[in-house]
């Protein structure tokens, strides 16, 4: 193999990473040859490790090393409540407010039908099973506010309701600290939709 073909192979290695085009990738390659190899050394690792360990959690389909993570094993979760996020980094930004002390459903996408995914390729039939196991009380859907995102909500929240359970969406509205000059008119419009009392 020559050195321009393991050097492109790298680069394009790196290009399957989301935001990454030609220029990104090419400027990392050759960073890490030139002045960090033992970083590129722990990045094979650690990308290595993870690939061969990582699995998906039997009970929120989250992102683990074990059969079922820790979230789902830990005692003082509140297990009445469910919440439904499309990606393992959704469930995170949710930990990191430490306001939720619930379980988890993690769909690993949205439906998006012009990209070929359905109600059956985010789990659905799993979540309805665990939705309706007679322990969860109330669903919190936190998909994003995105078109697939706000359909994949509808899709859930009907099959949800069907079957008993309570179900909520997250609030929508204008971040704490901005100024509505500054806000885009979505965020406006649906934080007036969702407006409560003062």
């Amino acid at each position: 193999m020559s050195d321009t073909s393991v050097l492109e192979g790298l680069i394009q290695a790196l290009r399957r990473l989301p935001g990454v085009g030609v220029k990104s990738a090419s400027r990392m390659a050759y960073h890490l040859l030139q002045h960090d190899r033992e970083g590129a050394e722990l990045i094979s690792q650690a990308l290595h490790q993870a690939a061969s360990q990582v699995q998906h959690c039997e009970r929120c389909h989250t992102f683990t090393t074990q059969t079922v993570c820790d979230t789902c094993l830990d005692d003082g979760r509140d297990t009445t409540r469910l919440c439904v996020v499309e990606t393992p980094a959704d469930q995170s930004a949710v930990e990191r407010t430490a306001a939720y002390k619930g379980l988890y459903f993690v769909l690993m996408g949205r439906i998006s039908p012009l990209d070929g995914f359905g109600p059956k390729d985010i789990g659905l039939e799993k979540l309805m099973a665990r939705a309706s196991d007679g322990m969860v009380k109330e669903v919190i859907l936190a998909t994003n506010f995105t078109a697939e995102g706000e359909a994949t909500a509808h899709v859930l929240s009907e099959g949800l309701k069907k079957r008993g359970v309570q179900v909520t969406r997250l609030a929508r509205g204008v971040p704490v600290g901005s100024e509505l000059e500054y806000v885009d008119l979505g965020t406006i419009a649906h934080a007036l939709v969702d407006r409560r009392d003062a």
